[in-house]
């Protein structure tokens, strides 16, 4: 829970507003007073949201100066929230929000400083509509979010403008990612990963732990989302998939980039038939379960691990790696080559490595085993190398742990029981990531390294 601050908001009817008109006229000012001090600092800055009504209604209509625009979430779901890039930190003293009849009965506003860890400067919980006006906050941070949790009405959210006042600080902060399909400046993004998902439970159990994953991964508020296999246990029907997956990672399934694991091929409709029922082009995008994407600097193989065997997957990568003009690769699929779980190394995907290594790959995700490990640069043989491929087991986005069994060479660093996401961090010329518990700590840091 987190703690009530004393700030209360102003809500501001007809009879205040003219009297704040006719005070700014006198002040020959058309804000309000005291803004010399207190200057509007989210003006026409980036902004996002965790839905949208429609493209008519996108996150940055709050942040125009229009009140003829309006942001406005999806409809009938609570939370959502609208966030703006104040694109540097910034002490902010003051929010208004315009309300649409769309309200919020109660929200958050929260600050910053890495978009990822949130600090509450207000909460209301008796809202009704109209305009709000909270002051005397001391919130620190580049980010600056509403953060609703129950609606006013049946319909979604929606403001026709929110306004963040402040002072802007000299100290830079980090850059997040925009997940409006454009980068950030300099080709920085971040993205959440994790394998081995949806156990048949749901929030109402305390020991399910994908509501718990999913909810860690929405608010680190990535790129976009990959997924290592295993996405739906136990034998991945269509019905499971919306039963328990869709309750929770669902969430963002139109930013995820998911590969099958081998509990996909258990379905009784056929081989990855729920999954491809449930993700249809998302995971099909070029007609095969196998595909490739890029972004940024970087270039993002998915692959089927569960067809390796197969020569058309495997012609097809060569052809891909071949015709790639980025200057990173990544790529991720189920069976990892190398594992201390309880699987353990899984020659299946020995060629794939050859094949990725020869064409100066530089990041191999995988799932399976459900623990987390991270890998010292190697080749396919197992030989620690500087110009060979980092390999990550993110394995514990919600199933069962499984043990630490035998410690394969070059393997860093190993945590099993925790579960939890990766959160990798892309730049034009390298990468590096963090094991991310879901409470929100971080469990293990990688080195940053450059590409080959």
């Amino acid at each position: 829970m987190r703690p009530e601050v004393s700030v209360r908001p102003v809500h501001i009817g007809v009879f205040a507003a003219v009297l704040v008109l006719v005070g700014g006229l006198l002040l020959g000012w058309s804000g309000r007073a005291g803004a010399a001090a207190d200057p509007l600092l989210s003006r026409g800055k980036a902004a996002t949201a965790s839905s949208t009504e429609g493209s008519s209604y996108a996150a940055g209509k709050a942040f125009d100066g229009n009140t003829g625009t309006r942001w406005a979430s999806a409809e009938g779901k609570d939370p959502q929230w609208l966030r703006v890039d104040l694109g540097a930190n910034a002490t902010v003293s003051r929010i208004k929000l315009a309300w649409e009849a769309a309200y919020a009965k109660a929200y958050r506003l929260e600050v910053s400083a890495d978009g990822a860890t949130w600090t509450t400067v207000a909460e209301e919980k008796a809202g009704n509509g109209g305009t709000d006006e909270w002051t005397g906050l001391a919130g620190k941070g580049r980010y600056v979010r509403m953060y609703g949790t129950a609606r006013g009405t049946s319909y979604g959210y929606s403001l026709f403008e929110m306004e963040v006042y402040g002072s802007t600080d000299a100290t830079p902060s980090p850059t997040l990612p925009t997940p409006t399909g454009t980068t950030t400046p300099g080709g920085a993004f971040t993205v959440v990963a994790a394998g081995d998902i949806a156990a048949q439970c749901t929030a109402s159990d305390s020991s399910c732990a994908h509501p718990k994953t999913a909810a860690l991964a929405q608010r680190i508020d990535p790129k976009f989302y990959l997924t290592m296999g295993d996405n739906q246990y136990d034998d991945a029907r269509l019905a499971d998939f919306k039963a328990y997956y869709d309750k929770t990672w669902g969430a963002f399934k139109a930013k995820t980039r998911p590969v099958p694991g081998n509990h996909e091929t258990y379905d009784p409709a056929g081989s990855l038939a729920g999954y491809k029922a449930y993700f249809g082009s998302i995971a099909y995008p070029q007609g095969k379960s196998w595909y490739s994407f890029d972004e940024g600097n970087w270039h993002f193989v998915a692959l089927d691990s569960n067809a390796f065997d197969q020569s058309a997957q495997i012609d097809w990568l060569k052809a891909d790696l071949a015709a790639n003009a980025k200057k990173c690769v990544a790529a991720y699929w189920h069976h990892p080559l190398y594992s201390s779980g309880g699987h353990g190394n899984d020659p299946v995907s020995r060629p794939v490595w050859r094949i990725l290594y020869d064409a100066k790959a530089d990041l191999v995700l995988n799932g399976h085993d459900h623990h987390y490990e991270r890998f010292a640069p190697q080749d396919a043989d197992g030989k620690a190398t500087a110009d060979g491929i980092v390999e990550i087991v993110g394995g514990m986005g919600g199933a069962e742990p499984y043990p630490i069994e035998q410690i394969q060479p070059n393997s860093q660093k190993r945590i099993s029981g925790d579960y939890g996401v990766l959160k990798l961090d892309f730049t034009d010329s390298g990468y590096g990531w963090s094991y991310v518990g879901t409470d929100g700590k971080a469990k293990d840091t990688s080195p940053t390294y450059s590409c080959h």
